[in-house]
Parts: C-alpha cells; sequence; structure tokens
C-alpha cells in the first residue's frame, strides 16, 4: 500500500446517497494504508436499535430519550468494515428498507448527532483516515486535510443504488434518493452540504478507479503543502 508515512491526515468526504461515496472512500483508504469510518452505518446502527426496542422514530422527543443507550462499535479496517450494536453485528440489517426508511428521521435528532459526533471525533483521533458522510467536512472534521463532495446524476445514482439492492426498482430508488436529499439538505441540524473548501467532483461520467486516483492526487498534494509547512517552520 502506499502512504504509510502519512501522519495525521484526514480525509472528509461528503455526499448524497449513491455518489460513490463508499466504494471511493474505502478504496481511497486501502490504497493510502489509511484507516476507514463510515458515519452513515452509525446512524442507521442507531436506527436499527430504535426500531428494535419499537421507539417511535417519527417521535423526535422518543427518539432523544433513548439516544445514549446503545453500545455502538465501529471498526475501521478499509477491507472489511464492521458495525455492532450492543455485541450484534448489525453490518446486514442497517441495510434493509425499514432501516433505510426511518434513518432520515433518527438522524435529524440533534441529541442523535451530538452523541455520535463525540464517537467520530474519538475514532478520528489524530488523524490517518478517511471519513465519509453527510457533514464531514462541515462539522465532523471541519479541519481536514482533504475534502471532497461527490455528486452524480440522479438516474445514475439510482442506478447504482438499486443495483447494490439486488431486485430495487430503479425509478422508486429514485423517488427515496430525491426523498432523502432533500429531507437531509433542510435539517436544521448538521444539514448535507458542501464545505466551502471542498473539491467536488461529479461522478456520473468516470470509473471508481479514475475518481479514486483523483482524490489519492489531492491527498498526495495535501501531504505534500503539510511536509512543506512542517519543514519551513
Amino acid at each position: 500500500m502506499e502512504g504509510r508515512n502519512r501522519v495525521g491526515v484526514v480525509v472528509a468526504m461528503d455526499g448524497p446517497s449513491g455518489s460513490g461515496k463508499s466504494s471511493t472512500a474505502r478504496a481511497v483508504a486501502s490504497r493510502l494504508g489509511l484507516r476507514y469510518l463510515d458515519t452513515g452505518a452509525m446512524y442507521r446502527a442507531m436506527t436499527w436499535w430504535m426500531l428494535e426496542h419499537a421507539v417511535d422514530v417519527e417521535d423526535p422527543a422518543a427518539v432523544a430519550a433513548h439516544a445514549d443507550q446503545p453500545l455502538i462499535i465501529s471498526g475501521t479496517d478499509a477491507a472489511a468494515p464492521t458495525i455492532t450494536v450492543d455485541g450484534t453485528d448489525v453490518a446486514g440489517p442497517i441495510r434493509g428498507p425499514e432501516v433505510t426508511a426511518a434513518v432520515s428521521a433518527v438522524s435529524a435528532v440533534p441529541e442523535i448527532r451530538e452523541r455520535l459526533l463525540v464517537e467520530q471525533h474519538d475514532i478520528i483521533g489524530s488523524g490517518d483516515i478517511v471519513v465519509e458522510g453527510r457533514d464531514i467536512g462541515t462539522v465532523v472534521a471541519p479541519d481536514a486535510a482533504v475534502k471532497v463532495f461527490l455528486t452524480a446524476d440522479p438516474q445514475a445514482r439510482a442506478v447504482r443504488r438499486a443495483a447494490e439492492q439486488s431486485g430495487s426498482d430503479v425509478e422508486a430508488t429514485q423517488r427515496d434518493l430525491v426523498r432523502r436529499d432533500r429531507f437531509d439538505s433542510g435539517r436544521a441540524t448538521s444539514p448535507l452540504a458542501m464545505a466551502a473548501d471542498a473539491r467536488h467532483i461529479d461522478t456520473t461520467p468516470y470509473t471508481l478507479e479514475e475518481v479514486v486516483s483523483q482524490v489519492v492526487a489531492l491527498v498526495h498534494q495535501a501531504t505534500q503543502r503539510i511536509g512543506a509547512a512542517r519543514f519551513d517552520s
């Protein structure tokens, strides 16, 4: 792997569902020998717990009252990321349709975001990590050396997401993605937004490898600048 000597670098990768965020983030982390954190999985894990415990996910007060109860552990190995809730492996269940339909409502609750933000900061620590989500460059890691915001044509995003969820209808998937975009961009707490200093990449015309190469190049440029600044000081 490349880049084992890149101490402290944080790569913040944001964007809507289906933009290629997860595949790109994991591939970049693997190529550069960095850790990887999927913050969206943390919100999905919290949502799964709420549903399992019959919490009304449409009631923000009810969700907030249980925000500190689940024990969520996120693995950071890009080759095999893991996530458990109270010791149960939920990597599969959190991708189901019930969680997908409820995660936007749960993740909009301020107490949920505050609790998971603390855990995200603990995991990021001194860096050497690629972090993906919707508010990484703006809220979670605003000082990240590299900030990337991925987007893609809505239809392309729907095709990708439907392929991941084998058998899903592309048109229905696209409607759901648009709904989630509207909800996540409009929420009061930590909305989906591109940081002012982020590099925007529209992934529609590119292969995954081409997008990964673009991001890796940005990391190389950033670490060279950091190295020069340390040398000059």
